[in-house]
């Protein structure tokens, strides 16, 4: 199954009636996406605090679980959102054991997201993933239309001559 790498764009952490969400973006090419997904504002927490971490602080719950796959002579090589049912999502931690031996573990999205934020791991989605649930990122759409009015004034300018501004002083224009 093809799979699309992606970057972490934001994190909305929400309360009360808020949704908490996570933004994820296509890691390059020209027709960028962005993968909203849902999760609990407990979940997008941990995420932020990923993102950045305190200084001092004790383990959480995706730094034991870091530092236990560590500890079995293994570790973590990516993050794969692999599937989507209605507003579900659905994940898999890509581990390595001693061995080299790959094994794929079912996450939640937001647990695996958690933990790809500690470990500076690669984040994936499928294109299947993507075709059904991303949306077109916006600011690229803007760029693109920025760029094509750049040039039209450009190509304007271009097509200006003197004669253009030969305008004598006290000529009014017929009516």
């Amino acid at each position: 199954m093809p799979l699309r790498e992606m970057d972490i764009e934001s994190i909305v952490v929400g309360g009360g009636p808020v949704a908490s969400l996570i933004v994820l973006r296509t890691h390059d090419g020209p027709a960028a996406l962005q993968l909203p997904i849902r999760i609990g504002s407990v979940e997008a927490t941990a995420i932020s605090m990923g993102v950045n971490p305190r200084q001092g602080s004790r383990p959480m719950t995706h730094d034991l679980l870091a530092s236990t796959i560590s500890a079995l002579g293994g570790r973590c090589a990516s993050v794969r959102i692999m599937a989507v049912q209605g507003t579900t999502f659905f994940a898999q931690l890509e581990l390595v054991r001693e061995g080299g031996e790959q094994v794929f573990v079912d996450a939640r999205p937001s647990d695996a997201l958690a933990l790809a934020v500690r470990e500076g791991l690669p984040i994936y989605a499928a294109d299947d993933v993507l075709e059904t649930a991303a949306l077109p990122d916006f600011r690229g759409v803007e760029k693109d239309e920025e760029a094509h009015e750049l040039e039209e004034f450009h190509n304007f300018v271009e097509s200006l001559s003197p004669e253009d501004f030969n305008v004598v002083p006290g000529d009014k224009d017929p009516e």
